[in-house]
């Protein structure tokens, strides 16, 4: 019996030990050290992050990684927790995740088994798929009418490999274009230097409603993609911090509150101009808030 209790108090003290093992390296670690989280936000990913008229970053996004912020602050029992913004763009996002410059990304960030190789998501939070928008006048009605036309779509993201594959596939002989941010994709499309941009649909809608002319463009209904999720970034190999975040965002999205935020930012209208998204949420993505998961299976969603 007292050799019972001798095993239970080691086993007792191992968990222990591996508790605090779990804040004495990685990113709680560090959180810790220097009370300070780094949170990696984009300026023109609206309605997920974006910077208002003060040049603040406001967003979907944003407001999800600020409830992970309130967890990781109880988690390590700190009673101030100082949040550094960073900006990032779709190509600097995973190296500045990876090196330790950021400590979440919080945008509009496809979730594959590709980047799941580099970096860890916790729980989807928007699912998508990858279409383009063009002028009505263009009358590009479907994939295949974008052939031997210039088209542009963002470096460094899903979007551009997936217009470069079926450029290939349906030989298409599309000359692909590689802008640096979303906004400046789209300037290129308003400006008739492309006649589409390849980007996440709701991206899109966002950038048509924001435009000065919202009624001279379309968004495809044809697609390069099937439904995709999008998830807040955080870095591989970390599982102690992983639980907290996500153990924050499945009690966000089980709870109720995550319908609240969504509701925030696409069907009401969203600083700086009052644009309304008008973009209900979807039946995947409800049945996605009430079994949270980090899949980057297309399938996981259906």
């Amino acid at each position: 019996m007292k050799h019972a209790h001798m095993i239970g108090f080691a086993l007792a003290a191992a968990l222990c030990a591996g508790q605090a093992n779990a804040q004495d390296s990685g990113t709680l670690k560090n959180v810790k050290d220097t009370g300070a989280i780094t949170l990696g936000f984009r300026d023109s990913s609206i309605p997920f992050s974006y910077l208002d008229d003060n040049q603040k970053p406001i967003g979907y996004a944003m407001d999800i990684c600020m409830k992970i912020v309130d967890a990781v602050k109880k988690e390590l029992k700190l009673d101030k927790l100082e949040v550094k913004l960073n900006p990032v763009t779709s190509s600097t996002r995973i190296p500045l995740l990876a090196n330790g410059t950021i400590d979440l990304e919080c945008g509009s960030t496809t979730n594959n088994a590709d980047r799941q190789k580099q970096i860890s998501f916790t729980n989807t939070h928007f699912l998508t798929a990858s279409r383009y928008v063009s002028k009505k006048s263009s009358k590009i009605n479907a994939i295949d009418d974008l052939k031997g036309k210039s088209v542009v779509s963002t470096s460094g993201t899903t979007n551009i490999k997936q217009l470069t594959e079926a450029n290939a596939a349906r030989n298409l002989n599309i000359n692909i274009i590689p802008a640096k941010d979303h906004a400046e994709a789209f300037l290129m499309v308003e400006t008739d230097r492309a006649v589409a941009f390849v980007m996440d649909d709701i991206l899109l809608a966002s950038l048509v409603a924001g435009s000065k002319a919202p009624n001279d463009y379309v968004v495809s209904k044809d697609a390069f993609s099937k439904p995709e999720p999008y998830g807040i970034m955080l870095r591989k190999d970390d599982p102690a911090f992983k639980k907290v975040v996500d153990g924050a965002t499945a009690a966000l999205y089980t709870g109720g509150e995550a319908q609240k935020i969504y509701d925030k930012w696409f069907t009401q209208k969203i600083p700086p101009k009052g644009l309304n998204l008008s973009a209900p949420i979807s039946a995947e993505l409800k049945n996605e808030f009430a079994k949270p998961t980090d899949s980057p299976d297309p399938d996981a969603y259906k």
